[in-house]
């Protein structure tokens, strides 16, 4: 007996990134040496002050279902946290609690989008943003950087972009995969646009906010004026800057009437999320914040380790990221190379592929992020995996010749 599955499936494509992990945990599991370059998850510890809280709450009986929308003090601390970051006014009621902040994506994906809206993303993009699109039934409208542009669009392209049908603009700065950070400058250009619409709003994915470097600033679109703040869906957690990546709490701020959408999707889905996750995040947001900085001190340290090891391999090229945990270099002059068995290597997912056969390196390929002939490199993990595993990348590449 056959079983037929949903059609809304059918245009939906799986996480690259999820697989390239997958396949090197599996290497791992089998006793393979293997570097993995692949999960945007922080080596570090969750924070001790965040882990005594959920200790304790544990001791107080903290283990109950929630209210849908997040626990009042939770909702209470995101409010008062973005409102600071971001120079405006959020009040709890504009806040929801969800499983991590890809589930709030997908709520507010659910919540806003169907048949025959268009949602405007610039490439490279995180890899599950058009696929949420497409499973709500709508259109991923794809507008193309380059590294010479700093991977940021211009208004231009993006007025060509938005149409009649057009929803929203998501941005995510700094960005995953390619560590970028939109200036002021540019955020400005791209908000004449936005606002020029009657109803066309920014979804502003900004999880990697308090991890930027080497002098760089993160500018916040809804700082840009009143009006720009009017019109943004602020998503964000705990989870990259806390190194809390499995408690699963991520949250999004924006009009009442979105978050009461969101949290009737929630309310049929998951329902809230986990009781003592939310106590530890509320601890992380309003405890003490040496913890980001400490980790973020590392994380540049070995960025400039990463950028200058790929610049280091021939016929590598790596813009420097100024955000994130992430390297994006350009590997295309590999991809159509031969390999010492004589297999080619018609594009990135097959350089990706060997690369983890061969090299036991584990990175993921551009394509999944609208970047073919790129790869993405995560340095969130120790200084030696990172002169091991670029050491190795080099080694394989090498091996590597021209048809």
């Amino acid at each position: 007996m056959s079983l037929r599955l949903s059609s809304r499936l059918d245009a939906v494509k799986p996480s690259i990134t999820m697989a390239v992990t997958a396949k090197a945990k599996q290497l791992a599991a089998s006793g393979v040496d293997v570097v993995s370059f692949g999960a945007g998850e922080p080596d570090f510890d969750t924070p001790e002050h965040i882990k005594a809280a959920a200790r304790e709450g544990l001791d107080r009986g903290v283990a109950k279902y929630t209210p849908v929308d997040g626990i009042p003090a939770l909702r209470k601390a995101v409010a008062a946290e973005l409102s600071g970051a971001h120079g405006i006014d959020v009040t709890p009621e504009q806040v929801i609690v969800s499983c991590g902040a890809k589930h709030s994506l997908y709520n507010i994906m659910m919540a806003m989008v169907g048949p025959g809206d268009e949602i405007v993303i610039p490439a490279p993009y995180w890899v599950s943003y058009p696929e949420m699109v497409r499973l709500a039934g709508g259109t991923p409208v794809i507008v193309e950087t380059t590294a010479d542009s700093g991977f940021t669009p211009t208004a231009e392209q993006l007025r060509a972009a938005i149409t009649p049908r057009t929803k929203a603009v998501i941005l995510n700065t700094p960005s995953n995969p390619t560590g970028a950070i939109y200036s002021r400058a540019a955020l400005e250009a791209l908000a004449e646009v936005v606002l020029s619409t009657d109803d066309v709003w920014v979804i502003a994915d900004d999880i990697y906010r308090s991890l930027v470097y080497g002098g760089a600033e993160y500018t916040s679109f809804a700082s840009l004026s009143p009006a720009a703040a009017a019109r943004t869906i602020l998503v964000d957690g705990v989870s990259k800057s806390y190194a809390m990546t499995g408690w699963r709490i991520g949250y999004t701020a924006g009009p009442v009437q979105l978050v009461k959408a969101m949290a009737k999707i929630q309310g049929q889905s998951t329902s809230g999320a986990s009781h003592i996750a939310q106590v530890a995040a509320v601890a992380a947001l309003t405890g003490p914040q040496e913890c980001v900085a400490q980790m973020r001190a590392a994380f540049d340290e070995r960025r400039q380790a990463m950028v200058r090891l790929l610049n280091a391999i021939p016929e590598v090229s790596c813009r420097e990221p100024m955000g994130a945990f992430y390297a994006f270099p350009d590997v295309s002059a590999y991809v159509g190379r031969r390999t010492p068995e004589g297999s080619v290597l018609e594009d990135d997912v097959a350089l990706a592929s060997y690369l983890v056969e061969a090299g036991k390196i584990a990175i993921v390929p551009g394509s999944g992020f609208g970047a073919p002939g790129f790869a993405r490199l995560s340095y969130a993990c120790s200084m030696a995996d990172i002169e091991k595993g670029l050491g190795r990348l080099g080694e394989a590449l090498a091996t590597l010749s021209h048809t």
